[in-house]
């Protein structure tokens, strides 16, 4: 039996960008908030410091910032008709654990999402007409719009401090931004990064050819920033100790550079560390959230009740929780009934190699979110007509710095190991660059999350089932995307260039993107969604669920600031108008 503890005005499980956000806007709101977190506390002074920060071996390879399957992991199979099998290591995406989540080890890369992708099934039956869209797509609108995300994305980047150039500001376009986004309110808070040779001759190709490069959008800021909560951040020192790793720096923008410096010293806020939240509790109608129950690190159970629970954990756990809590409907496949765990989506990965004789890239300078990047090939930004798929992908060059275990770039053909080996990782090194395209993934019917029935977790609870696979609609965007990208290394004239688009079934093992989403999707509509347009649940109106699992689908762009949006969204609605009036925003 659990401990019931003194009540609580809100419970948030899970410490990343979301809940740390919703937590400091509730708090200011007068609020007592409880947030609880599975990992330990992390800080920059203490966790990050410049003598253990840049170590390869510890983070990128032993990867210590990522939830340990021994803690929790997943089940995977490509479709319904297999039996799905843990995951025993972390290969396909990386998880986060502790305060800050993944955003300690993101890479920082910060798009907004386009303005046609929150009414995408609705823009595309518009443009092309309804029997243009491959069916075996799940496609959904948002339920929301560019006009009510725009403001709520400012917020995010002035918190972050991010870095970039606009390219449509107030609806005016500007040379040397991004021509395709939607148009923003205001500037990024500071410059672009200075860039480095690999993306300035990437962006001089893509020029040539007609296309527009841009400094790709970055949260790991350009100059000396102070955010209106007080926080103040330092420039970026290119050290490519960034992705996989957190920033000694003060530079990469994370929830524990930004928000939780503020945050932890309210007298109205509490964090509850090395605590894992087993279930949101559920009143006799099972239409009241009333907390939540944890377990500590002896093992203890606790119940923490609560007038508003709010779930900002990672896509996994917030499918999960809600699957393990009885909120929502399961989704079944063959029915298409349900929505807990509806259109999980994940993304492509595509890149060509360049190989040249002539060239010193330098690649041990870079980070995780420097670099240039043309949108011309991504989205419906270009004409789909005929060409029997939809989406696209984000072209860019990204030098995330060449750490010495794990970048050993060698052409087709060399030994995995001996003296050609050793002889074409000297070759190669300083004269080797990738050109990326992070696309988008497309839900389909058979593309869900649900409780795996076989397996169980270390407290008895079933591990979440992935059932994905790559659908022809992304394939063959990915082959079409990646022969563009070709098409631009070519102009580059190296010695070699090697294509690799996404091909054949998804595999656990080689790491390709952490940006999985839904599971727990928004809409305006209650037999397709889980959660409105505010991120309140249909079912239980005292439970909100923010972060990438309300993603309907994912366009080719990184999921960080549109969750961040979300959760600024999400506390505007709460602070607003549920506390006026308690109950639900949006009639179903």
């Amino acid at each position: 039996m659990a401990t019931k503890l003194p009540a609580t005005d809100v419970v948030v499980v899970g410490l990343g960008w979301a809940g740390s956000i919703i937590a400091n806007e509730l708090t200011e709101q007068g609020l007592s908030v409880v947030a609880f977190e599975r990992g330990p506390w992390r800080e920059t002074a203490r966790d990050f410091n410049i003598a253990s920060a840049p170590d390869e071996l510890r983070y990128s390879q032993r990867q210590e910032l990522m939830l340990q399957t021994a803690q929790n992991t997943v089940t995977a199979r490509n479709n319904p008709s297999q039996t799905a099998l843990p995951m025993r290591s972390w290969g396909s995406f990386h998880p986060g654990n502790g305060t800050g989540g993944a955003g300690n080890h993101w890479a920082g890369i910060t798009f907004r999402f386009q303005p046609e992708e929150f009414r995408l099934k609705s823009h595309l039956t518009e443009k092309y007409g309804a029997g243009a869209i491959p069916a075996e797509l799940t496609l959904q609108d948002w339920g929301t719009d560019w006009s009510e995300m725009e403001p709520f994305y400012t917020a995010f980047d002035r918190l972050a401090g991010l870095s970039g150039r606009a390219g449509n500001l107030k609806g005016q376009i500007r040379e040397g931004g991004n021509p395709f986004e939607g148009p923003r309110s205001e500037e990024y808070p500071t410059g672009p990064m200075r860039q480095p040779y690999g993306p300035t001759l990437f962006a001089q190709a893509a020029k040539e050819l007609g296309y527009k490069p841009f400094p790709v959008p970055s949260a790991l800021i350009s100059e000396a920033y102070t955010n209106p909560l007080g926080v103040t951040m330092g420039p970026c020192t290119f050290c490519g100790f960034c992705t996989n790793y957190g920033c000694a720096n003060y530079s990469k923008a994370s929830a524990i550079t930004t928000v939780l410096p503020v945050l932890v010293r309210k007298s109205n806020f509490r964090a509850q560390t090395n605590s894992e939240v087993l279930r949101v509790t559920l009143d006799a109608t099972g239409k009241r959230a009333t907390g939540v129950v944890y377990i500590d690190t002896s093992g203890k159970e606790w119940e923490q009740p609560a007038d508003l629970v709010i779930v900002t954990a990672f896509t996994f756990e917030n499918v999960r929780l809600m699957l393990l809590s009885g909120v929502g409907t399961p989704y079944d496949p063959e029915t298409q009934t349900g929505t807990t765990g509806r259109n999980y989506a994940y993304q492509t990965a595509n890149n060509v190699q360049l190989f040249f004789d002539d060239k010193n890239f330098n690649p041990f300078i870079g980070a995780g979110a420097l670099g240039m990047g043309i949108d011309d090939f991504n989205n419906d930004n270009f004409d789909h007509s005929g060409l029997g798929f939809f989406g696209g992908g984000s072209i860019r060059v990204t030098p995330i710095g060449a750490a010495p275990i794990g970048y050993r770039p060698t052409p087709p053909g060399t030994p995995l190991w001996g003296s050609e080996w050793k002889r074409q990782t000297v070759k190669n090194y300083l004269s080797s660059m990738s050109i990326g395209c992070e696309a988008s993934s497309y839900a389909t019917r058979t593309n869900y999350l649900s409780l795996d029935p076989t397996y169980t977790d270390r407290l008895g609870r079933p591990l979440l089932r992935i059932t994905f696979d790559f659908t022809q609609n992304d394939l063959k965007m990915s082959q079409y995307c990646t022969d563009k990208v070709a098409g631009i290394a070519k102009a580059m004239n190296p010695r070699q260039f090697v294509p690799h688009p996404m091909t054949g079934h998804w595999n656990t093992g080689p790491y390709q993107s952490s940006h999985v989403v839904g599971g727990f999707v928004m809409g305006a509509d209650p037999k397709t969604s889980a959660v409105n347009k505010y991120l309140q649940s249909w079912d239980v109106p005292n439970l909100f669920v923010v972060g990438a699992s309300a993603f309907p689908q994912n366009p080719g762009y990184n999921p960080t600031g549109t969750v961040g949006a979300l959760a600024f969204k999400a506390a505007d609605a709460i602070r607003r108008l549920y506390l006026k009036n308690p109950g639900p925003l949006v009639s179903a």
